[in-house]
């Protein structure tokens, strides 16, 4: 007699169904586990066999296999204890059949028997709710599986307590899904002093998701700037949120308090690998650019990244994605983020101060900012420079809006983007605008279309280059509350378009 359990293994967001088959026979005392799996797989004989050790119960002195299958599909993480033991003890008599195969479990087995919470529970609980399975998970990782809300998850604190659960002696609550309220930053834009053209850059790339870049000598304020754009930024929407901490929690970055509405920011080294930033490495695990998906990558010292990795960015920029290719399988992530990328002029940060810039001026910051390609730099909608503020200016009262003030106006330009893009599902702000689309929403007034040919005439403007401006041109006439893009909306783009990165890039 074969009993089954059900668990999942990721193949990047997506979790596909395993289903865990175990037989108890006469033959020679052995315990089997086939079906490809890894290191961590395969030591989960030995956790599962302590761990129902300490339950007192004894196995049988016969021939134990266990199978996952599919076969052919790999099977990584110590998530497949739980499944196993629920396996064995139904083909025991130990637990009841029924029940056990209409459950999807996942979670690492201690010897002692507890259950240690494990990486994935949210897209687990997902292809539970599809497959209409209650999912069974560690107490740990109960917060955040039950957020879905679609799928029934009893999160249990040992094996101990699973086998009282399904024998009837004491029935596990179903879980709460748990919100992590995020603490105040405390950073507001007012305590920037000056950089006023800055503040506005950041205001218009949150309003629209818009590509920033920022050149600067050391000491302007590019950090600075780029910190405080988390407070400026709008929370999660409920679909947000749920793709943003799927990724998360194949990551293990969610802790046992449930998923936050707030916005990821992420700001890699720039000593970061490739598999790093892109996604790799053992397992194809999701990158920082998908760790930031719906919300801020910055990256500051922008061309001390290696060429490889900068270079690697240009197509999830477009599409919105990225495919981990492996011998074996394709991974694909999504990494829709708003990237923020911040540079000296030069090598020695000083290209415009004839006091302390060095003796290659200005062949440095041609070859500085050189490192990044045209068709890279020709991704960022907005590009701006930061002066240095004198050090007299720091004892000025702040100026300019607060983040709160700035949030609301931001938050007033995304929601009338939801309204228009309520009929695009595949478009969400401004960013993600092209073709028909595009032309239908974006498109300016005589005098702004004019002045648009010129510029793109005179400075050479690519096609990305014209429609970027457009959509930057759209999301300012969405924060001044016009239906049409006029010729002030134009004129501000353009200029976000032709300052920093031109001298180095046409």
């Amino acid at each position: 007699m074969v009993a089954r359990a059900f668990t999942v293994a990721f193949e990047g967001v997506e979790a596909r169904l395993v289903e865990v088959q175990c037989a108890v026979t006469p033959g020679v005392p052995n315990f089997a586990l086939v079906g490809l799996p890894d290191k961590a797989v395969s030591e989960a004989r030995e956790r599962v066999r302590a761990a129902i050790a300490a339950l007192s119960i004894a196995l049988p002195s016969k021939r134990i296999t266990v199978n996952l299958s599919p076969a052919d599909l790999p099977k990584e993480g110590s998530h497949f204890d739980l499944p196993i033991a629920l396996a064995l003890l139904a083909a025991l008599d130990i637990l009841p059949k029924e029940e056990v195969e209409h459950t999807l479990a996942l979670g690492e087995l201690s010897l002692d028997g507890r259950l240690i919470p494990v990486t994935g529970a949210l897209p687990a609980a997902m292809a539970a709710a599809e497959e209409d399975k209650t999912l069974l998970c560690p107490k740990g990782c109960g917060a955040e599986a039950a957020w879905v809300g679609a799928a029934e998850v009893l999160a249990a604190a040992s094996l101990n307590d699973v086998v009282r659960h399904y024998t009837g002696q004491s029935a596990l609550s179903p879980a709460e899904a748990g919100e992590v309220t995020p603490l105040p930053s405390g950073r507001d834009l007012r305590e920037v002093k000056g950089q006023e053209r800055a503040k506005r850059a950041l205001e218009i790339a949150a309003a629209g998701r818009h590509h920033l870049m920022m050149v600067g000598s050391p000491g302007s304020g590019k950090s600075m700037l780029a910190a405080r754009l988390p407070g400026i930024l709008p929370p999660l929407a409920a679909q947000e949120a749920l793709e943003t901490s799927m990724i998360h929690s194949l990551a293990g970055l969610l802790n046992e308090g449930g998923i936050s509405r707030a916005r990821p920011f992420r700001e890699p080294h720039h000593t970061a690998s490739m598999a790093a930033i892109v996604g790799g490495g053992k397992g194809a695990k999701p990158g920082e650019i998908s760790l930031a998906h719906n919300g801020v990558l910055f990256m500051d010292e922008f061309p001390e990244f290696s060429r490889a990795v900068l270079e690697t960015l240009r197509q999830p920029i477009e599409t919105g994605e990225v495919v981990v290719a492996r011998a074996n399988a394709h991974i694909r992530y999504p990494c829709r983020f708003l990237l923020v990328a911040a540079a000296n002029p030069c090598k020695c940060g000083y290209l415009t101060d004839p006091a302390r810039a060095c003796a290659r001026v200005p062949l440095c910051g041609d070859d500085y900012l050189g490192r990044i390609s045209g068709p890279l730099m020709d991704r960022f909608d907005l590009r701006v420079e930061v002066p240095p503020v004198a050090f007299t200016d720091l004892d000025l009262p702040a100026s300019g809006d607060s983040s709160a003030i700035v949030a609301a106006r931001v938050e007033a330009a995304r929601a009338r983007q939801n309204a228009r893009f309520a009929d695009h599902p595949r478009v969400r702000v401004n960013a993600d605008m092209e073709g028909r689309l595009l032309d239908e929403v974006a498109a300016p007034d005589a005098e702004g279309r004019a002045l648009l040919n010129r510029v793109a005439e005179r400075f050479g403007l690519s096609a990305r280059g014209y429609h970027r401006v457009m959509r930057v041109a759209r999301t300012i006439a969405d924060l001044d509350g016009t239906a049409e893009v006029r010729l002030p909306h134009i004129a501000e783009a353009v200029s976000f378009r032709l300052i920093a990165g031109a001298k180095a890039h046409g």
